[in-house]
């Protein structure tokens, strides 16, 4: 009978799940999932837990002791702020984001890219708020670069995170919006509008990066996720979805 209850308590003990918490940024909220099914097959054990929103007010949680293991911010600035002062582990560069110009309706011309957001027909222009999300600050100095910010300032409406920004175009509470590639390349078919790219050399690049936290510095499986995220397999699921890989 000890016997069996001693194996009883191994096998607990090996078959036990083991919790990832992971804040994320909005860009991957199609991407992660296949990421995260793929880090699962040599991981069957872990269950991994995910929060998506914007990667600055990730990095106020995170100062203030949330207890996330992992962060995924769109830029390397935020978590290299909390490794500065104690909060998580150096970061590692996985991917680099895109900016684009994205509407539903299919009889603006973005050919003209962002000048096209002059058009009459365009009353509301979704960007995400640049306070706190990178894509904002990306699509404020986008527009500033071609001299639109304080024209089309009317214009604007600003989602927490790029998710929303996404969404205000989705849903048609916005004719047009700055937002990740990666969201429009996750839309299905019969919701992908038409994008154009802002040129990279008009923003500030957008450098995704990956972060231990403090809470989870005892814990190697959040370690070997970050790792994952520059694997061949993880690599590949990132270009499929818009991103660029990290030079």
């Amino acid at each position: 009978m000890r016997l069996a209850l001693i194996l009883l308590l191994m096998f607990a003990q090996i078959t036990r799940s083991e919790e990832l918490s992971v804040a994320a940024a909005a860009d991957l909220i199609y991407c992660l999932p296949q990421i995260n099914a793929a880090f699962q097959k040599t991981n069957p054990s872990v269950d991994i837990k995910v929060s998506y929103g914007s990667s600055g007010n990730f990095f106020e949680e995170i100062r203030s002791g949330a207890p996330f293991d992992v962060f995924l911010s769109a830029d390397m600035g935020y978590p290299k702020s909390l490794a500065k002062d104690g909060f998580a582990e150096a970061p590692v560069k996985y991917a680099e984001g895109r900016l684009v110009l994205w509407t539903m309706n299919g009889a603006l011309d973005l050919s003209r890219g962002l000048a096209a957001l002059r058009d009459a027909a365009v009353h509301r222009v979704a960007l995400a708020n640049p306070d706190h999300a990178p894509y904002g600050r990306a699509a404020k100095a986008a527009l500033t670069h071609e001299h639109l910010w304080e024209e089309l300032a009317p214009k604007f409406v600003f989602g927490e995170s790029i998710a929303q920004t996404a969404q205000f175009v989705q849903t048609d509470n916005a004719d047009a919006g700055l937002v990740a590639m990666s969201l429009v390349a996750g839309q299905p078919a019969a919701r992908a509008g038409h994008y154009f790219e802002i040129p990279a050399d008009d923003y500030p690049a957008l450098e995704p990066a990956a972060a231990v936290t403090k809470s989870a510095e005892e814990k190697p499986l959040a370690r070997a996720y970050v790792e994952f995220l520059n694997s061949a397999e993880a690599q590949k699921i990132m270009a499929e979805f818009g991103f660029r890989l990290p030079k």
